[in-house]
């Protein structure tokens, strides 16, 4: 008779896109008997909704989501991000914390914006951020793992084989995430996104560049290979006077950037440029390109060909899912077999469950979440100050 499997009551924090995403991949787990015990939302209305959506308890509460929960996964607004997580880690819970990581929101300065922060001091302020966090995992011996979905894209996983197995030397890495806007109501809003196209969509292939670096490290080296300088640029080039606004393009924009670009040094000496954009039609391009002493490797998450599908007009596929930010629905189309899985999302919730029954650290968690929102700190700081090189704060040991 098989062994009974082990359990894992997980609550959701947040009832908007990233939630859906999440409840989703918790049930298809395999291994752990996830239960979803709750979400909870400030918006009751929200959280009714999801609720009766994805067939999950509604908690009336904070209180009442940590109460019926082992795992908080918080898929809520960034600025309540570090505040939520140290939370329930500190109640003794294990936690996902949905991309960012943690970031500057503010310190409640009259006039203070998207324009006029600190950026000296917002990198001050996610340095002891991120340090809180990590305390409060440590104090608990609770899982905090890293929502970022490119880490476990079967593209990306097949490419830490690849350099684990060869022992390549990366040389050079070329990423991007675009697409031609959010449509979540807090982006584009800095004291809730915390940023924009750099923040929001640059992270993920910066992770992805910035994973790939630490597993060259441990492999070749027995220690990790860490971002040590910046250089970047942003850009509100929807907002720019001569702009043709055609109705495409999200230009809703209060004080954050819809495009940028990343300049990265390693400790090593070696490179990654990083773009990040909302001003791209024809769906969502992501996409990391590896240049090794010994192979090159280019990770398609989306668009990817494994199906090609002609229609000749839109109301064919007028009840079919294609891909995100694809429309019209017409001609030469690329629908994704399982665009969840392609881009890691199951297999991030496998990684997770399977972490906090076997009191073990994820692929992703504190570490890289740590490296990466220090990077983006450092970030708007060189971006702030016309790309000046700045130095990146390693994570503390």
């Amino acid at each position: 008779m098989p062994a009974p499997q082990p359990r894992l009551r997980v609550g959701i924090a947040g009832a908007g896109f990233a939630a859906a995403l999440h409840a989703a991949s918790w049930r298809r787990v395999a291994g752990v008997a996830v239960e979803l015990t709750g979400v909870f939302s400030r918006s009751p209305h929200r959280r009714a909704a999801f609720a009766q959506t994805h067939r999950i308890p509604v908690a009336a509460t904070w209180e009442e989501l940590l109460a019926g929960a082992d795992l908080i996964d918080i898929c809520t607004p960034g600025a309540t991000h570090a505040a939520l997580a140290a939370a329930a880690l500190d109640a003794g819970r294990h936690v996902v914390l949905e991309k960012p990581y943690t970031g500057y929101y503010g310190a409640g300065q009259p006039g203070e914006d998207g324009f006029t922060y600190d950026r000296a001091q917002a990198l001050a302020a996610v340095q002891e951020s991120c340090r809180r966090l990590r305390q409060a995992a440590e104090r608990c011996g609770k899982m905090l793992g890293y929502a970022e979905n490119w880490v476990y894209a079967p593209a990306v996983q097949k490419e830490r084989e690849i350099l684990q197995k060869s022992g390549g030397q990366i040389l050079r890495q070329l990423g991007e995430e675009s697409h031609s806007g959010s449509h979540a109501a807090s982006y584009g809003v800095w004291r809730e996104s915390g940023g924009g196209a750099l923040a929001t969509k640059g992270c993920h292939p910066l992770s992805a560049a910035i994973y790939f670096k630490l597993v060259e490290g441990q492999t070749r080296l027995g220690q990790p290979i860490l971002p040590a300088r910046i250089s970047a640029h942003s850009h509100r080039l929807t907002q720019l006077p001569g702009y043709q606004d055609c109705g495409t393009l999200r230009t809703a924009y209060t004080d954050t950037e819809d495009y940028g670009q990343m300049h990265v040094t390693f400790s090593d000496g070696t490179v990654a440029d990083i773009f990040a954009s909302d001003v791209v039609l024809g769906g969502v391009s992501n996409w990391i390109e590896v240049f090794a002493g010994n192979h090159r490797t280019r990770c398609n998450l989306n668009p990817t060909d494994a199906l090609e599908t002609f229609v000749p007009g839109a109301e064919t596929l007028r009840d079919v899912y294609v891909v995100e930010k694809i429309a019209p629905k017409q001609g030469w189309m690329r629908p994704a077999p399982d665009e969840d899985w392609q881009q890691g999302y199951h297999q991030e919730a496998q990684d997770f469950a399977l972490a906090a029954v076997e009191g073990r650290e994820p692929l992703s968690g504190w570490r890289l979440g740590e490296t990466v929102s220090l990077t983006l700190a450092a970030a708007y700081l060189s971006a702030s100050q016309d790309g000046r090189d700045v130095p990146i704060p390693p994570p503390e040991k």
